[in-house]
């Protein structure tokens, strides 16, 4: 059984048993795969805090042909979100976490995909302004799929802010100027089209519009 080893972007992970994970990652050059982390909720030592959501780095993993699930052998973390982010920004690691899963194909590789998840965690990372990242993110993620559908009714502001996306990479979005308004325009415009292609709502979306609600 070969060792496999890539760079992987950490999507979710769940309960198995009374010690193991589940860990969901997209991989650069193999897409998606989900493989088991012996003994990660027993103890940190192999992977400490290496499989939490949107952590980027290294993986080594067993895999057998016809089997589904891969066995995970290490993780050796670049950078993680979670690390240096406030309450409001760490609502949205999820949110991206669960986007990129839901359209992430298994075994399918998609280095765009893989591209866009690393590059949140660095513009996170580096204080990029959360909101303006979450529209730029959704936009490039739907056009990635080849779903985004132009809104001949967007304002002037949101299709400028659109149009300043196509061309600059997230690390400049500090640099825009943006109104509230025009963001909230953007994320319904947004989650209207990603609900309708996935066909239902998403857990994270509804976690932030909690928080959004009590803070």
């Amino acid at each position: 059984m070969p060792l496999y080893t890539a760079d992987a972007l950490i999507l979710r992970t769940y309960k198995l048993g009374e010690s193991d994970r589940i860990v969901v990652f997209l991989t650069r050059d193999r897409g998606k795969k989900r493989g088991v982390a012996k003994n990660a909720r027993q103890s940190r030592r192999r992977f400490g805090g290496a499989l939490e959501p949107l952590t980027y780095g290294r993986v080594g993993y067993f895999e057998r042909e016809r089997r589904d699930l891969v066995a995970l052998n290490y993780v050796e973390p670049a950078r993680s979100p979670l690390a240096a982010l406030d309450g409001q920004a760490l609502g949205y690691v999820g949110y991206f976490a669960e986007l990129i899963d839901e359209w992430a194909q298994e075994a399918d590789p998609n280095e765009n995909l893989y591209r866009l998840g690393a590059s949140m965690v660095d513009a996170m990372a580096l204080g990029v302004p959360i909101e303006p990242l979450a529209r730029y993110f959704e936009f490039w993620l739907l056009r990635l799929q080849g779903v985004y559908e132009a809104d001949a009714g967007l304002s002037l502001a949101a299709r400028d802010f659109l149009a300043s996306a196509r061309s600059v990479s997230p690390f400049a979005l500090g640099q825009l100027v943006v109104t509230p308004e025009t963001l909230r325009e953007l994320e319904a415009t947004h989650r209207s089209l990603i609900a309708m292609h996935l066909e239902k709502d998403l857990k994270s979306a509804r976690v932030l519009k909690e928080m959004r609600r009590t803070s």
